[in-house]
């Protein structure tokens, strides 16, 4: 990922489902970049957190005496960010630093699995993280988040009861729900037609893809694109079945001739300026960057037949964040029903804010809402887990399939 200015839209994720979990992103990177990214502003989109015996109990809640002593609207330095890409406009971040008369800056990240060893290590610099589902237990079972001081943070009450207890934090102890959405294909349909197989075929399947060879790109991702490959086999993207995620290994390496870019952070991008056809993304990336053009309808996203991703991102404070009442001042500001609203309305996402809902776009409200849109149905659609010791197993296999 290159370093650049901080740019944020709206991103809607919905989709008439309910819960979902997933992070996304969205930037300028060129097609053939890997974009294992770094610096920029801003951010989007990540997956569900696991039930197994990394995630914390409700009676793991943290002592009173490790959670940070912060007032309401306290602010104690400036605001360090490390974010997925376009998933907060700029207007609204510099909002935040003149109210609180402070600094607010953002670096952006395109995998939980690049931000998460720079948050570990320590001495990162940033007070606020926004880890998807799954990536939150991990974080907290290795120490890498602090707790909140809820006191802090009176705006949770506008939180919907749709995200209360989710099994990642069920305490809702060390993070706060951002936003929510899917992750799919997009299609041009100039090139593809309006005939094609809503299907990951479209990618993984030779006799299909090989008509658009050079025109396909698939996200920088090992959770989601080995899920991809997964799904499309009929197997858990959660699977733990080492001769499972061996076959979804083999099935993106043969699907590799066919690619432009493994990219995160333009994939939406490189759709619409005609250098791929078929574009693995997050769902209020891609519906964002259609409004960009002449002719949204030409573009269709969807989440194929055999299922896929559905995610939740969180906010959280690394526990040595240099700023963490400011964080907490922010977490709590950006839980207001207007800052909320204003959130989704630029970045195309759910929102997990109540109060938010009222103030949604009419244009995203149907998003959200067009059933149309999980092509297999709520069923199909899985929150990626933590699978413990076997995460290696995931990075690993993505690494020999990308060659």
């Amino acid at each position: 990922m290159q370093t650049r200015s901080i740019t944020v839209r709206l991103t809607a994720g919905l989709l008439g489902l309910g819960l979902v979990a997933a992070a996304c992103g969205d930037d300028d990177d060129s097609a053939g970049d890997d974009t294992s990214g770094d610096s920029v502003e801003e951010s989007g989109g990540s997956v569900e957190a696991s039930t197994d015996s990394d995630a914390p109990a409700e009676s793991d809640a943290p002592a009173d005496e490790d959670v940070v002593d912060c007032a309401v609207d306290e602010v104690d330095g400036d605001l360090a960010i490390f974010n997925w890409s376009e998933y907060i406009d700029e207007e609204q971040l510099a909002a935040f630093g003149e109210q609180y008369d402070v600094g607010v800056t953002m670096d952006v990240y395109d995998s939980n699995e690049m931000m998460q060893p720079i948050i570990s290590a320590g001495n990162s610099g940033y007070s606020l993280i926004v880890p998807s589902d799954y990536m939150v237990a991990i974080l907290i079972a290795g120490g890498d988040i602090q707790p909140l001081n809820k006191d802090a943070i009176p705006n949770l009450s506008n939180l919907s009861a749709d995200f209360e207890g989710l099994p990642y934090d069920p305490g809702g102890d060390y993070s706060v729900p951002y936003q929510w959405g899917t992750t799919g294909l997009a299609v041009d349909t100039e090139v593809v037609g309006t005939d094609f197989p809503r299907s990951w075929a479209l990618v993984f399947d030779a006799a299909v893809a090989d008509e658009y060879g050079g025109q396909i790109s698939l996200l920088n991702d090992p959770r989601e694109v080995l899920g991809a490959a997964l799904k499309y086999l009929g197997y858990s993207l959660n699977t733990t079945d080492e001769g499972q995620l061996d076959e979804a290994k083999q099935v993106v390496a043969d699907a590799r001739g066919n690619l432009a870019a493994f990219n995160t952070d333009s994939a939406d991008e490189l759709l619409t300026t005609g250098e791929t056809a078929i574009a693995q993304g997050y769902s209020g990336d891609m519906f964002t960057q259609f409004l960009e053009t002449d002719d949204p309808a030409r573009y269709v996203y969807f989440v194929p037949e055999e299922g896929g991703t559905r995610w939740i991102d969180n906010m959280a404070i690394p526990f040595d964040a240099p700023s963490p009442c400011t964080a907490h001042t922010f977490i709590n500001w950006l839980l207001d029903g207007e800052q909320g609203a204003e959130l989704s309305n630029w970045n195309y996402y759910g929102t997990p804010n109540e109060a938010a809902k009222a103030g949604l776009d009419e244009e995203l409200l149907a998003f959200l809402d067009d059933e149309s849109v999980i092509t297999g149905g709520v069923d199909s659609l899985e929150e990626i887990q933590d699978t413990g010791d076997f995460e290696i197993n995931y990075a690993d296999a993505f690494i020999e399939a990308k060659g």
